[in-house]
């Protein structure tokens, strides 16, 4: 019994469609640390079971608890550690290796026993002494009711530059919009001539400042890199690399008056008043005072997405922040540093590492979800124009709730969830309108728990191309490969690394290296001069260096998609080179479509799941032969994909297309194939075969003309994946 049998895609793409939505409600463990794009626990857990849980079908299987003792599961490129800790909670030996010495940390943390009431204990001591020491730089006093040191949730800076004709200092705001009316009663927009905030009913027509007069404004003087100074006219351009870092200037706040909360209607926010920018000048001041060791001097090296930093003038990494949170992030790495429990030292290392993607100068404030938006929102470093600088400590609301987000408070909390979910893992079963919890009872997420087996979790931090792995021991390899280019992962965690890294040492698995980035790394990176076909090369000899250690007919399965035809010339390749056959290729949600770097584009929240052995079985009504089959076959998934409640769009059908077409040109080549060959000839030999059915964008648009609909079959008429005997082709 496989995964070509019994994976069952509607009901899978329907959890993986919920899970993405908020996965942190249904995989706590993705919080120990920020990781990128991964995947639906979901997903995998439907892969191990569909492979591993014989004689039951996958929903009676899927909400029950499992042992795959003795089955052994891989994955080349952990990241995250997705598959990882689904194989290692339903009984497996893992192996884990990844060439960014993060994602071993990051797994590590994830999977490794943690002594929950020692851990809180430890925590509740750092939030208590940065309280002591730093508190008072984070209240403020409420002019709305007088009340005196209420919490402060957020400071907004807005970017300042000296006019390069008369030296006056001027504000880069690109609009004065701190808050819109979608969770706040009225519009707040800061007055551009004295800087007061006013609560406006019509954006359109905003009216005067009720404190100076002057006329508001939303829209802001800087744009498209220039801006106008308000004394002399000239027209300034910016950024200015040689000149470093641009100036900040704290404009506003949003606090949180607990006593006064449940009679005021909506937010809570002021101008800074004299003793906010007494406190931002004594951060200042004890900063210099401090002489820091924490504080990483790092220089920022270039990169295809470090560069953006290098033209806005960022040299270091230090330049990242401002004084309070160094202040602040120096203070707590002193606190950790001093910890002789090494296991709580760790976690809570991880968990300074994590609260840095908040405690920066690269955050934005949402002026529609009033919240702070983390550097990691996007794929990338965004510099804006108006920086947003979260609570260092945290604070709850008296029920015990964090407010607002990017405190130690808010990491500590979701960290302990994270890790009292490996103890007592559950799912979230959909009975009607209702979410249900149910426990899985026997599972678990560890390396060793008293009373049950010990499992085997080897975690490597280098090339998976170069892991010395035993002919015919892997019983599965589950991965998510890299996604072929734009996301330069290396280049974004170096961000934390260079602080963890100081914080814990060289001792750690992959820390010996000053940086993240490795030449080995499989992305395509103008700046690194790596391009498709060393994308191709790498993924290859990954590919074929698994193979060698997979059982006879164990499964390769994993996933991808992407916009280009050309990313999956390179899979179909790597298949080939690795002596696989493509048994089948699976539709799944894999992102959530409200993403930032998702939403309102053409990209794709629907993965491929490439299954891949040696030997085995392929469903027989799963072989293309014409334009009708193909046509068929997508239009089956899509129905299935409908069943579970994805609204399938063009960029998912694109990507349905390309996986089949690359299953099939795998399929129609593997008898013939000559991996001697060079890589762009065996590029173009893969192309010419993924093509033979048709061009793609003709087949693509098949389904997404107005006529298509026509052609979807009626929901309750598709059948379940299983496949019977009579339609297995063995090869």
């Amino acid at each position: 019994m496989t995964i070509e049998r019994r994976f069952d895609i509607s009901l899978i793409a329907s959890l993986a469609l919920k899970e993405k939505q908020i996965q942190q409600n249904y995989r706590p463990i993705i919080a120990v640390h920020k990781w990128f794009a991964r995947r639906p626990g979901t997903l995998f857990r439907g892969l191990l079971l569909s492979e591993f849980a014989a004689d039951r079908r996958l929903d009676e299987a899927y909400f029950s608890g499992q042992d795959f003792e003795g089955k052994v599961v891989a994955d080349p490129f952990m990241g995250g550690g997705t598959p990882l800790v689904e194989a290692n909670r339903v009984g497996c030996d893992v192996i884990g290796c990844d060439i960014n010495p993060m994602s071993a940390w990051i797994v590590k943390e994830e999977i490794e026993h943690l002594d929950h009431k020692a851990y809180r204990k430890a925590a509740d001591k750092l939030v208590s002494h940065l309280q002591e020491k730093v508190g008072d730089l984070y209240v403020t006093d409420c002019p709305t009711y007088g009340d005196k040191n209420v919490p402060v949730k957020y400071f907004l800076w807005v970017k300042t530059l000296p006019c390069e004709n008369c030296k006056h200092s001027i504000d880069l705001f690109p609009g004065y919009l701190i808050a819109d009316d979608t969770r706040h009663p009225l519009n707040v927009l800061a007055c551009a001539t004295c800087g007061e905030l006013n609560e406006v009913v019509d954006l359109e027509q905003p009216g005067r400042c009720k404190h100076c007069k002057s006329r508001l404004h939303v829209a802001g003087p800087a744009h498209r890199g220039r801006c106008d100074c308000p004394e002399c006219g000239h027209s300034n351009k910016f950024p200015r690399a040689k000149s470093g870092p641009l100036g900040h200037r704290l404009f506003a706040i949003e606090y949180f008056n607990p006593a006064r909360k449940a009679e005021h209607k909506g937010r809570f926010f002021k101008k800074p008043d004299k003793k906010d920018l007494k406190r931002v000048a004594e951060a200042q001041r004890q900063l210099t005072d401090l002489k820091a060791k924490y504080i990483p001097d790092d220089r920022i090296p270039a990169g295809d997405e470090t560069t953006r930093l290098h033209r806005w003038g960022y040299d270091k990494y230090s330049q990242l922040f401002n004084d309070r949170q160094l202040l602040g992030l120096e203070l707590s790495c002193r606190r950790i540093a001093s910890m002789k429990d090494q296991r709580l030292k760790h976690a809570l290392a991880t968990n300074l590492s994590d609260l840095l993607r908040y405690q920066n100068l690269l955050c934005r404030y949402d002026t529609m979800a009033l919240k702070s938006l983390d550097v990691f929102s996007v794929h990338g470093f965004p510099v804006g124009l108006v920086q947003c600088e979260s609570n260092l400590i945290g604070f709850t609301n008296g029920n015990g709730g964090n407010v607002g987000s990017g405190g130690w408070t808010n990491i500590i909390d979701k960290y302990a969830k994270a890790k009292k979910y490996c103890d007592a893992p559950f799912e979230i079963q959909h009975i009607g309108a209702r979410k249900v919890q149910v426990p899985i009872a026997g599972e678990w997420i560890g390396e060793q728990r008293e009373g049950s087996r010990p499992r085997s979790v080897t975690i490597r931090c280098e090339s998976s191309a170069e892991l010395n792995l035993a002919a015919g021991s892997l019983d599965a390899v589950l991965t998510d490969p890299p996604y072929f280019a734009n996301v330069q992962y290396a280049e974004l965690m170096d961000f934390c690394y260079t602080w963890l890294r100081k914080l814990v040492g060289t001792n750690a698995e992959g820390f010996g290296r000053a940086s993240t980035r490795a030449v080995d790394e499989l992305t395509v990176n103008a700046t690194e001069g790596r391009d498709l076909a060393s994308f191709t090369e790498g993924l290859a000899r990954v590919y074929a260096a698994m193979a060698r250690a997979l059982k006879p007919g164990a499964p390769l399965a994993f996933t991808y998609h992407h916009n280009r035809v050309e990313a999956y010339h390179a899979i179909g390749v790597a298949i080939l080179d690795a002596g696989l056959t493509c048994s089948a290729s699976l539709p799944c949600p894999a992102e959530m479509g409200g993403s930032i770097h998702i939403h309102n584009t053409a990209s794709s929240i629907v993965d491929t799941v490439f299954v891949c052995r040696t030997n085995g079985e392929v469903r027989r009504g799963h072989l293309i032969t014409s334009l009708a089959d193909l046509t068929r076959i997508v239009r089956d998934d899509i129905g299935q994909l409908r069943i579970a409640g994805v609204k399938v769009t063009a960029g998912d059908i694109r990507c349905i297309v390309f996986g089949h077409l690359t299953r099939m040109a795998v399929w129609n080549l593997r008898a013939m194939w000559d991996a001697s060959a060079t890589t762009e000839m065996k590029l173009q030999t893969l192309a010419r075969a993924l093509g033979a059915l048709g061009h793609h964008q003709e087949i693509i648009d098949s389904f997404t003309s107005p006529a298509a609909a026509a052609i979807a079959p009626p929901a309750n008429n598709l059948p379940l994946f299983y496949m019977d005997e009579r339609d297995a082709v063995a090869f």
